[in-house]
């Protein structure tokens, strides 16, 4: 059993959703699942391709890096590991190998903490809609880790934009 924040992960030895996706995390690699049939990438991993329903697919590495799409501050921790994170980012990333694609309204985004180099909550005056971010990786140990993303220096590529504060 794996443990993040105090809390028990259970991630069953079997798992061919999504083990794969935390293995490679564990390895240093951001992984999805690619549709066989129309190439397309998506998240959560699933069995069928959410573009076109069919179910042959591969797991294949991405880069990491996208944009802030959207974000949500977190100020009443529900899991008690993150009482002391409050308040905390939680960010919708777009990922560049699939911006806007196959629709600017549909694309390939990830749910995620964002952090800070040392794994602690990023500020809340730095997260914006626009901000460029790329994947890291917190090992959780038994060779898995947990994807989570943390703020770029490469500058944005659209206007920025955050919660009136």
């Amino acid at each position: 059993m794996t443990e993040y924040r105090g809390m028990n992960l259970l991630l069953p030895d079997g798992d061919p959703e999504f083990r794969p996706y935390f293995e490679a995390a564990g390895q240093g690699r951001l992984a999805l699942r690619r549709c066989s049939i129309c190439g397309l990438l998506r998240y959560p991993p699933g069995w069928a391709c959410p573009w076109c329903s069919a179910l042959e697919s591969e797991w294949t590495s991405v880069s990491g890096l996208g944009t802030i799409y959207s974000y949500e501050i977190v100020t009443q921790a529900i899991q008690p590991g993150f009482r002391d994170w409050v308040p905390y980012p939680v960010v919708l990333v777009e990922l560049d190998e699939q911006r806007g694609v196959p629709t600017t309204d549909e694309a390939l985004r990830l749910i995620a903490n964002l952090v800070r180099p040392d794994f602690r909550p990023e500020s809340e005056d730095r997260v914006a809609i626009g901000r460029r971010v790329c994947a890291v990786f917190q090992h959780l140990g038994e060779g898995l880790a947990l994807p989570q993303f943390v703020l770029s220096e490469e500058p944005a590529q659209q206007r920025l934009w955050s919660f009136p504060g």
